[in-house]
């Protein structure tokens, strides 16, 4: 048993890699999302992480493929825009035919930084960014929410009215 546990830790190891083109994790170059052709080319979603990636994968409302920054600027911490997949990210954007970016950090200090940093970044190429929505989950409680939170929900809410 032990010795299936540590072949299957080698295999991984092996295996397991940054897709060339996305920089999610993938057994195969290039991962199952890049080389879907049927996937919408022209928008790219950017995630801070894996995680992030197949959060918004599995709930099958985006159909494009996505860009995995690995990480959010920090200076605190020290992690500056070398240390994420930013540069590879500039350099797709001038391979291939992006008409939209939608920034989908996480809305902590650190993934708000990273949007501001990026949308001054992207608005020089010309091409359309979104940001997802942000705010109250569903279900929640409005007392119970901090004052980003309710800031980002009603800085993006949407009309009702025709």
């Amino acid at each position: 048993m032990a010795e299936n546990l540590a072949k299957s830790l080698l295999d991984v190891k092996e295996k397991i890699r940054f897709c060339s083109v996305c920089f999610n994790f993938t057994d195969r170059d290039p991962c199952a999302i890049c080389a879907d052709e049927s996937r919408s080319n022209g928008v790219l979603c950017i995630v801070e992480g894996p995680g992030d990636q197949l959060a918004l994968e599995e709930s099958g409302a985006f159909k494009g493929k996505y860009h995995v920054l690995q990480g959010v600027l920090s200076p605190l911490d020290g992690v500056g825009p070398e240390d994420l997949k930013i540069g590879e990210l500039m350099g797709r954007l001038g391979r291939e035919a992006i008409q939209e970016v939608i920034l989908a950090t996480n809305p902590t200090t650190e993934g708000e930084a990273t949007v501001s940093f990026l949308t001054k970044l992207l608005s020089e190429k010309g091409i359309k960014i979104s940001r997802i929505a942000l705010g109250i989950p569903m279900g929640g409680d409005l007392k119970y929410m901090d004052s980003m939170t309710l800031r980002h929900a009603l800085k993006s809410r949407t009309s009702l009215s025709p």
